[in-house]
């Protein structure tokens, strides 16, 4: 009986760097197989080379990185061989790729019906009443709920969620044999992640389709994979059975990148009882309006009688599902969308009832940190620049402001010289320490964090995570934390709040909430934490 063929077979593969890269290779010597019906997860830090071997193996690699060596084989075809023309048939009916960020994947000027339908027409498949019929069948097997509304949707009318599930039905139409899913639930809540994460490992048992899956998330790891490959630096430094690499790793890497996982068992909570109140928001309300979809007039209540309050030194986590009103709260407290009613004091100031002009010296009192460093950085001024600006609009002298800016990234953990530097030249987690040294640089009594640290490494993860706790300690901050990850809430947060469609349903100690949830909706987010059964 002859052993069966893998699906996929990378061989000493190494991928040459452009000469003005700070390292030679983007891949080196890589070697990895895949069989049918079976889950590779690749992890490593960004740079490691994960990505690249995705984009070699569908032949779409960046300009000026070239293969050098090495071979890759689809059910034992030499793809690296294929001209473009062939690349093109090899592309959706023998590989699927699901990528990280729908949005910006999805056409958004076609609706889903048409983009999923495309993927036929390329290859000369069905008439049309056939693949309107295969198309809705399609997002009925990725659980949409009411496929005939959403395949006549455009991408920006679906949710995050939604838009994921259409990026793999276009990925599954022609039954591939490999799934290439890079990064496919970064951005996602825990209960649309773990279903999107059940729908992958179900249609690859169903249908035996090999899984290349790409995550540097090592919950998403425990839930899906049934093996493990570590790359660092274009390295493979280890793989194996996802046991033995999530319990028994042997490369000190390996261990790091663990190590560096938060844990969802919450440390001891301070001492805060004492400690005046930074900031208080009561009944806090925000109703969005306006023609809805499918063309009919509706309202959003996307905060609906929001109250809490933050003590000085105190992080308080908000946490929920995409749309729960989590970013709303954070952007009303800030006073960058105008509340609709309720009260938002900081310090003795009634920061909610400034007006405009009033409002504008106040601004120092609370800043924030954002999900995206580089989308929020103006590439076009120097970091220098970039962190003084808020001080001088406040009057303070040039010089000085700069001089603070030093004092700052070096309290981030950056050099001073990056004051002359643009933010392309950083990595993101370097990006996110300049945004943190901005917010610092108006001396805030409050910080707003949304999503700070979702799309960063584990390991830069951890690094901010630290970096966040030093400097409240430091500085007496209080922090309200807007996140969708609930083992980073855990280890940062002293108490939780839980949002679900505009409300509060549940705020206690991040402890006591972790341990016994009150309300269904709780127990429901933390059930939905991948590999919580398997890492703790």
């Amino acid at each position: 009986m002859t052993d069966p063929v893998p699906v996929l077979s990378v061989e000493k593969l190494t991928l040459g760097l452009p000469g003005l890269a700070d390292r030679r290779h983007a891949i080196q010597d890589l070697s990895l197989a895949i069989m049918p019906g079976e889950t590779l997860c690749v992890v490593g830090e960004s740079g490691s080379g994960k990505s690249m071997t995705a984009m070699a193996t569908i032949g779409l690699l960046p300009r000026g990185v070239n293969v050098l060596s090495g071979g890759i084989r689809l059910a034992g075809r030499d793809l690296l061989s294929l001209t473009e023309a062939q690349w093109c048939d090899v592309r959706g009916r023998d590989v699927g790729t699901v990528f990280q960020e729908p949005m910006t994947s999805l056409n958004p000027v076609m609706r889903v019906a048409d983009q999923i339908a495309e993927t036929f027409r390329a290859h000369g498949l069905l008439n049309p009443a056939e693949r309107d019929r295969r198309t809705l069948s399609l997002l009925s097997e990725v659980n949409l709920p009411n496929p005939e509304l959403i395949a006549r949707a455009y991408p920006h009318e679906l949710s995050g969620g939604q838009r994921q599930r259409v990026m793999i039905a276009m990925a599954l139409a022609l039954e591939p044999k490999l799934l290439i899913a890079d990064e496919p639930t970064t951005a996602l809540d825990v209960t649309t992640q773990a279903q999107v994460l059940k729908l992958i490992d179900n249609l690859r048992h169903k249908k035996g389709t090999a899984v290349l899956f790409i995550t540097h998330d090592f919950g998403v790891v425990a839930e899906i994979a049934d093996r493990v490959a570590v790359l660092q630096n274009g390295v493979l430094v280890e793989q194996g059975p996802v046991d033995q690499i999530l319990h028994r790793p042997e490369h000190p890497y390996t261990r790091r990148l663990l190590a560096a996982v938060p844990s969802l068992t919450p440390p001891p909570p301070k001492a805060l009882t004492g400690e005046p109140i930074s900031i208080k928001v009561d009944a806090l309300t925000k109703t969005y309006g306006g023609r809805g979809w499918p063309r009919k007039s509706r309202e959003v209540q996307a905060a609906d009688a929001v109250s809490f309050e933050i003590r000085r030194g105190e992080t308080l986590g908000l946490v929920g599902e995409s749309g729960s009103g989590k970013s709303t709260v954070g952007r009303c407290v800030l006073r960058l969308v105008e509340p609709d009613g309720g009260s938002i004091t900081i310090g003795d100031v009634a920061f909610g009832a400034l007006t405009q002009r009033q409002l504008r010296p106040e601004r120092r009192r609370i800043q924030m940190v954002f999900q995206d460093p580089f989308a929020s950085l103006n590439p076009r001024r120097t970091v220098g620049q970039i962190i003084a600006e808020g001080p001088i609009t406040q009057g303070e002298t040039p010089s000085k402001a700069l001089d603070r800016a030093r004092r700052l990234l070096d309290q981030v953990g950056l050099s001073e010289s990056a004051v002359d530097r643009y933010p392309h030249e950083f990595s993101g987690g370097q990006r996110q320490r300049i945004g943190i040294a901005r917010a610092l640089a108006m001396r805030p009594d409050v910080l707003v964090a949304d999503e700070a640290v979702s799309a960063l490494d584990v390991s830069v993860q951890a690094e901010i995570l630290k970096l966040i706790r030093g400097l409240q300690a430091e500085l007496g901050l209080a922090i309200l934390f807007i996140t969708h990850d609930l083992r980073v809430a855990a280890q940062l947060c002293d108490r939780v709040a839980v949002m679900q469609k505009g409300r509060i349903v549940e705020m206690a100690e991040t402890a006591q909430l972790f341990a016994s949830p009150k309300d269904a909706y709780t127990r429901q987010l933390l059930a939905a934490v991948p590999g919580a059964e398997r890492m703790g």
